[in-house]
């Protein structure tokens, strides 16, 4: 998992490097609660209707989303999660960013992970 500052590369830069790279590019929207950041996840990578919107049903549907990903027979995906400032501070932010490195050893070169610091 790689971290940047909007400050530094803007999203759309970030895209472009992805696309570059010859991979898809998947934006995760802000959101700035625990809550809200698991129902984006589950709302943009289209999880199952019975996700749990917990920490435990967000590493379990990453898992899958990671063997549907290799499955695919299309180019690896790289993850764009943006971060607002606030969320950072949430505790909750640690645990999902090991979450997501789990993923993306699961996943092999298959998805990648870019934190982007608004």
């Amino acid at each position: 998992m790689k971290i940047y500052s909007a400050d530094t590369w803007t999203v759309e830069e970030l895209q472009a490097l992805v696309a570059d790279a010859g991979r898809r590019a998947v934006l995760i929207p802000a959101a700035d609660t625990k809550r809200t950041v698991l129902e984006t996840f589950a709302e943009t990578l289209d999880f199952p209707a019975d996700y749990g919107v917990n920490l435990d049903a967000l590493n379990d549907s990453l898992h899958d989303f990671a063997d549907a990903v290799s499955d695919d027979g299309q180019s690896p995906i790289t993850f764009i999660w943006e971060v607002p400032a606030v969320f950072r501070s949430d505790r909750s932010f640690g645990i999902i960013c090991e979450i997501l490195q789990d993923a993306e050893r699961y996943a092999g070169k298959n998805l990648a992970v870019i934190a982007v610091c608004l």
